[in-house]
């Protein structure tokens, strides 16, 4: 009887730690596949963005995100059956802010951690928050100081598009904001 109890107790740690390990393996893999959508995201909207500028200066370049920036995440978000955006404390788009409590603190935490790169939070559905900051002098053309980096008439095409534009007076390698990807409730 008694060498029936410790195999017993023997498969229940086996079992806890098997779960362990699943869990882990599970983790890791919602980890390394919102790392590959937010690359993939971040590549895109960078590259569409410099095609933007090159095409047409930076003016062209707030019409095409004012246009196509949302879509081009949600198109991103169907590909990976993720749910993908971008959030800021300091954003341009109004439906880019922070909106929860969980990405305040998150965002509060990267503030906080220069050297955070990423963090996955596993609460009730997944959610992965992944660093953006202002790595390109490009960007300051749009995001920098509005009266040293940023053209008057791409400022004021700014201020058309996006009247309570708060994305502006970063420098470079600031934190721009964070990816957020949401994965489906199972």
């Amino acid at each position: 009887m008694r060498k029936l109890i410790y195999f017993i107790a023997f498969l229940g740690l086996l079992s806890c730690k098997n779960n362990a390990q699943d869990n882990y393996r599970l983790l890791t893999e919602y980890k390394t596949k919102a790392d590959s959508a937010t690359a993939i995201a971040q590549q895109t909207l960078l590259g569409k963005v410099a095609s933007s500028i090159k095409k047409g200066g930076t003016t062209y370049a707030v019409d095409f995100c004012a246009v196509e920036a949302m879509p081009i995440t949600d198109s991103l978000s169907k590909h990976f059956q993720l749910k993908i955006g971008r959030i800021s404390d300091k954003n341009r788009n109004p439906k880019n802010n922070l909106s929860t409590p969980t990405d305040k603190a998150a965002f509060a935490l990267f503030s906080e951690n220069k050297t955070l790169i990423d963090t996955l939070l596993p609460i009730e559905s997944p959610v992965y928050y992944k660093r953006i900051n202002l790595a390109m002098p490009a960007c300051l053309k749009c995001h920098g100081n509005p009266a040293i980096d940023i053209l008057p008439s791409t400022l004021q095409l700014i201020q058309e598009k996006y009247p309570k534009d708060l994305a502006t007076n970063y420098q470079l390698n600031d934190l721009r904001g964070l990816w957020k990807v949401e994965f489906p409730k199972e």
